[in-house]
Order: C-alpha cells, then structure tokens, then sequence
C-alpha cells in the first residue's frame, strides 16, 4: 500500500472536497463495500468520508435502511448499499459459504436444514418485522431446529444472509435486528458474473487504489483469476506505478489531493486504509491509528462521558507543531460527530 496521501489516498479518505460524499450510502457506494463488524467505528469510518455527519444520523441511515449490514466478501460484516446487495451476494457468497463449510458440517447444517431454516425465518419476519437473534432463536428452537449452542445458530444466520434471505433491520435500541432482504432493499436488475466483477474491481481501484491485485484479492475475497478477470475488464481504465518492483494500480483519471482538506485523520479499528489492503506495513495496527499526511504516526483511544469526550493521542515519534494542530483538527471532527467538547491529551 502506498503510504502518502496523494492518488488513492484522497479518494480513499475523501479529503479532496470534489470525492467527499454527501450521504452514508454515497461513501459506502463509492468505496464498494465497507467493513462493518465493530459497529461504532464502522459508523465513524463513514462519517470521516462525509461534508458533515454526526453519529445519530449516521445510525438514522442505517435504521431506514439507506445501508445495510451483512455477510459477504470476506467472512465478516459489510456495510452495503441496497441496490448492491445482492450483486454481491450472488458474487462472492459462494466462497464464503465455501469457507464456512466445515463448520457446517460440524454443527449438521446442510442444504435440507437451511431451507427449513430459511423458510421458518422468512414466516417469522414477513410483515416488516424486525427480529432480534434472540427473538428468532427462540422461533427457531419453537419449530424444532435446535439453536441453543449460539455457534450453531450464528451459522444458520450467516447462511440466511448469504442466501439473501435476511439482512440488518433497524437497531431494538442497542441490539441489533434482521428483517426480510426483499421487504430492506428493492429488486434490482440482476447482473452477469462478469458485469459484477467488472463493477466490484472498477469500485475496488477507483476509491482504493494505488493497490495490487493481491491486495484486492484479499479485500474482495475473490479466486486469483476472477481476480485477475476484474482487472483485464478495466484494464483500459487504469495506470500501473512501481514501488519496490511490486506493481501498484490506480486510475488513469485519478484526482490531485495536492492540498488535502484534513491532513490528519483519527482512524477508527478496522478501517478501510488498513483492513482493505493485504500488507498493512504503512499503518500500525487494525486498531485506532493517527495518520498525518497519510502515514501512521501513532493509536488514538476516546473516553466519553456526558459532558466532554477524552482523546488521547500515544504518538510512534516526536511530532511537530503543525502536527499536533493537524491533529487537534482531526479531534474536533470527531467531537463533532459525538456531539461533544473534545479534551485532547498527546
């Protein structure tokens, strides 16, 4: 991965104010998909890429409906754009479910059960029902499908997503709900395996790149020779750059972020600059990073109470001056989307 801010790495944070989005769903549609399993960061890994948002409008948008979360790609939670969900799904649940097979197996989850599993959560949420797990655990174990090990049940769960039975629904107040896919997102005209891997890898390179085919086949979940397919699609479409002889591709259009509208970012854990790209070596961790001129400098952790949030900033080396204000910048955003004073400590 390229570490300087330039190329990629204004479309990926959006700092160059002609890419930053306007809504959740314009960032989670331009970056393809977005990693979603630690929930409060994925909303302010989205956030970060707006004009404006606060964490109560980004969870508006996801308890309506305008993203979604799911399964799919690599075998974690996404958030998704609607009318996206099920060209990914038809594209990559196969591999997913292909990972996923020998717990299957262990837990006796095979096709005869998941259809009855499937058929028994769809009566149970038709209507516009928003269940929780545990709620649909207790139908589940009612029609005689044993759920008690929560193991097991994850797993008819992850099948039901991957079969585009079930997605998110809106949050029970901190707990999460599954709702019914075609009651979520409207139908959408169905697209050709090589349309969908035409579109994921335009989507990859375009807010990601500069990035390797490895590391886009680790994003995506993808074989090496869909993989490889995607890139020939667009091949016309993008530039290749040499960086320590490994061959990094981006966009032929790609947008100058000469000057950076934010040149210090609070990244949340696992976000897209490090979770998207397979060797991480321009970032510390999968965890909180700082970043300046888009290279790591250092964790970040916030503790909030009812009047103020605390940021503390553990830096990797000594900062400068303008550093420290960049960061202080980078503090109020965040304060802002809490809808808190920001204390600062470095």
């Amino acid at each position: 991965m390229l570490a300087d801010a330039g190329g990629g790495g204004a479309n990926l944070f959006a700092g160059d104010p002609r890419t930053r989005q306007a809504q959740a769903v314009d960032v989670v549609r331009w970056l393809g998909a977005v990693q979603a399993q630690d929930f409060a960061a994925a909303k302010w890994a989205l956030a970060l890429r707006m004009r404006a948002a606060t964490d109560a409008s980004v969870e508006h948008a996801f308890n309506e409906g305008q993203i979604l979360r799911t399964h799919l790609m690599r075998p974690t939670w996404h958030f998704v754009a609607p009318e996206d969900i099920r060209w990914l799904l038809e594209l990559t649940a196969p591999r997913v479910n292909a990972r996923a097979g020998p717990y299957y197996r262990k837990y006796e989850l095979d096709a005869a059960v998941f259809k009855r599993t499937n058929k028994v959560l769809t009566k149970a949420l038709q209507g516009g029902k928003h269940l929780t797990r545990a709620e649909l655990r207790a139908v589940l174990n009612k029609a005689g499908i044993a759920t008690d090990d929560l193991v097991r049940l994850s797993h008819i769960m992850l099948r039901a997503e991957l079969d585009g039975v079930v997605c998110s629904g809106r949050r029970a107040g901190k707990q999460f709900t599954y709702a019914l896919l075609e009651e979520r997102a409207p139908a959408t005209k169905s697209l050709t395996r090589d349309e969908a891997l035409t579109k994921l890898t335009e989507r990859y390179f375009t807010s990601h790149g500069p990035a390797t085919l490895q590391d886009f086949i680790w994003w995506s979940g993808l074989t090496v020779s869909d993989a490889r397919r995607g890139v020939e699609s667009i091949n016309h479409h993008l530039k290749e750059e040499l960086v320590d002889d490994k061959a990094y591709l981006l966009p032929r259009s790609n947008p100058s972020a000469d000057s950076p509208l934010y040149p210090s970012h609070l990244l949340p854990a696992f976000d897209e600059y490090s979770v998207a790209y397979k060797h991480r070596e321009a970032v510390v961790d999968l965890g909180p990073t700082v970043i300046i001129d888009g290279t790591a400098v250092g964790k970040w952790k916030a503790a909030t109470d009812r009047q103020s949030v605390a940021i503390t900033v553990t830096p990797s080396r000594t900062l400068k001056k303008s550093e420290t204000l960049a960061i202080a910048k980078a503090a109020d955003r965040y304060a802002a989307f809490v809808g808190l004073p920001a204390h600062v400590h470095i």
